[in-house]
């Protein structure tokens, strides 16, 4: 007779017969589960007071803009913004549409962004289109200057 198996690994979180579980180490990559992972990952982002090696993990290839991360961390309109999560909709296993505002000072800024999220290494992250929409945008619709991972 065999001894009853244990784990040595943290519980995962219970999921509903419309969820599927998180991947091993992962988030849920469908049902409410990877919905609110989105949301809180994509408002994490967005927040100022979230450290910058943490932004970076939160973005997709967010190595690759750790410079103008690093650059806006300490910008007062960087400093007073904040998203907002309106709707997200599962578009496949690995990735997410996303609905949400851009807040400043708890003020909407822009509202009704579209956005993407994708499912990077185990976590829901804000999509690097989505990113480099937002700073073609703050560079008053240009993308001269902006970061080569922007221009792929």
């Amino acid at each position: 007779m065999k001894p009853p198996a244990t784990s040595t690994t943290a519980p995962t979180p219970q999921t509903t017969s419309t969820s599927a579980p998180a991947p091993a180490g992962g988030e849920p990559t469908s049902g409410p589960g990877a919905t609110k992972a989105i949301e809180t990952n994509w408002e994490k982002f967005f927040n100022a007071k979230t450290p910058v090696s943490q932004r970076l993990a939160l973005l997709e290839n967010g190595s690759k803009f750790a410079p103008v991360i690093k650059a806006q961390a300490g910008s007062t309109l960087a400093l007073a913004a904040t998203a907002k999560v309106t709707h997200v909709t599962l578009t496949g296993t690995g990735q997410a549409s996303v609905t949400y505002n851009i807040l400043v000072g708890g003020n909407p800024a822009l509202s009704g962004q579209s956005g993407v999220a994708v499912y990077q290494d185990g976590v829901w992250k804000v999509g690097d289109t989505s990113f480099c929409g937002l700073l073609q945008l703050e560079n008053a619709g240009k993308s001269k200057g902006l970061p080569s991972a922007c221009k792929g």
